[in-house]
């Protein structure tokens, strides 16, 4: 890579943000790259940006097109503009993707988002780098955030071990890298002192954070938990959100710091995928129904108040008619409070997409669309009935927008995750994005619950 021009003015830069929450973590870091470099962000105009970049995803097909459309679509609607894929379809097909997308200016692959820099200053001199940096990444003072800034992610590792068949995360971002939990406590600090109130950490696994280190599964984990909790500070009105916990190496001894200290939500995403062990198998999982819903009842027993997250993958190759119910027989019984549901998607370079004995009875793309429809449908019910629990009890909820011309905001409480659970309603006039409030639960509609406030926290 060509060393950075210290004495070329840097521009304004915009960045378009696809897929899940550690590829917005790595959006933001390399936003607060380019802004220490000397770059100007435009959050809300890329027409007044010199560089347009956009973070792709590349996990499944759908997600692959959806960023394949939007390069193309910021080349012909922004032509005089430089344009850069980053992120996972970057990282996954950078040799490929210049020449499907001949337009393009530069790829930055998505395992170093704080080098950003060194592409960018390679694209603005008229080269076209493909850059595919490994290593760890390095943390950056993110103060520009997709979402508000009173609720942010925080990435603690990347890459995963798991190796399940079906996955392409291993082929995207590797083997598991775990942070320095100094460098995670010193993030978590500063964020605080922003004035985050949710923070929402993100991993493939949360509970392997450690392992590449050394550290026995899930004690990274609460150990880095407790450095955070036992750290003396002026504010300790916070939450903390653990989202994504493998259920085949569940850490057991979160449950008890969970119940010692409420900052740490009783707000689990388990992703059990399947049920019958058959399909478990072929998934390269180890678990099974018996197994999950013991680990369900463990979590509410010690846990009254845990809210328990999950996913369903149906038309994996090897799913018949008698997996499917078993399946469904597993919704039945555990009782989840949410779920979302995938049909799978064959993925070049996994081993259940050459799986050629299991794909040659496989179920139609319709097919596997068709039953998680109905996963979908029984899940409606299952979600409002477990909602139903909340009514007349009070709560903190975080204001995300209020409704404008109305008399009414629009919240999360401890059992809403970002972007993925529903809403409370909340009936307060004035409410301001990032506030608290402590609420009365009195209602609800469909997913969502409607609340009375109390003051302001």
């Amino acid at each position: 890579m060509s060393e950075s021009n210290k004495d070329r003015p840097a521009g304004a830069f915009y960045v378009e943000n696809l897929g899940c929450a550690k590829n917005q973590v790595d959006a933001e870091v390399m936003i607060a790259s380019l802004k220490r470099a000397g770059w100007e962000y435009s959050p809300d105009h890329p027409e007044d940006a010199d560089l347009i970049i956009v973070n792709t995803c590349g996990f499944i097909k759908s997600a692959q097109e959806e960023a394949v459309s939007t390069l193309l679509g910021a080349k012909r609607e922004y032509p005089g503009k430089k344009v850069i894929a980053a992120g996972c379809l970057a990282q996954r097909w950078a040799d490929e993707l210049p020449n499907l997308i001949p337009e393009l200016d530069g790829v930055f692959g998505n395992r170093a988002p704080h080098r950003v820099s060194e592409t960018v200053d390679d694209v603005m001199s008229g080269e076209r780098p493909i850059f595919t940096p490994g290593g760890v990444d390095r943390g950056e003072d993110r103060r520009d955030f997709f979402g508000f800034d009173r609720s942010v992610f925080v990435k603690i590792a990347d890459g995963c071990n798991h190796n399940c068949r079906y996955c392409a995360i291993p082929l995207i971002k590797g083997p598991l890298v775990s942070r320095p939990a100094a460098e995670v406590v010193t993030e978590v600090e500063g964020l605080l002192e922003q004035g985050v109130f949710e923070m929402n950490f993100v991993a493939q696994d949360l509970a392997a954070f450690g392992l590449d280190r050394g550290e026995k599964h899930g004690s990274g984990l609460i150990s880095l938990l407790k450095t955070i909790l036992d750290k003396p500070r002026s504010n300790e009105n916070f939450w903390i959100r653990l989202l994504y916990l493998h259920p085949d190496d569940f850490p057991r001894g979160l449950l008890d710091l969970m119940a010692a200290d409420t900052r740490v939500l009783p707000y689990l995403d388990i992703p059990f995928q399947h049920a019958s062990v058959s399909v478990l198998r072929k998934m390269g999982r180890s678990g099974d129904s018996v197994a999950y819903l013991d680990l369900i009842a463990e979590i509410r027993g010690k846990l009254p108040d845990a809210v328990v997250r999950s996913t369903f993958l149906t038309g994996h190759p090897g799913e018949g008619r008698r997996e499917f119910d078993e399946l469904l027989r597993f919704q039945q019984d555990a009782r989840l409070d949410w779920l979302g549901v995938f049909d799978w998607s064959r993925e070049e370079g996994t081993p259940s997409a050459g799986d050629k004995g299991a794909l040659a009875a496989r179920l139609t793309a319709p097919a596997a669309r068709k039953r998680k429809e109905l996963l979908e449908t029984h899940q409606q019910l299952i979600t409002e009935e477990r909602l139903d629990r909340w009514i007349g009890r009070e709560m903190d909820v975080l204001v995300e927008e209020p409704v404008e011309g109305e008399d009414l905001a629009l919240g999360r409480t401890v059992i809403h995750a970002p972007e993925v659970d529903g809403s409370v309603v909340l009936h307060a006039g004035g409410a301001v994005t990032g506030d608290v409030f402590r609420a009365r639960i009195d209602g609800r509609t469909g997913i969502d619950l409607q609340a009375e406030p109390g003051n302001p926290r």
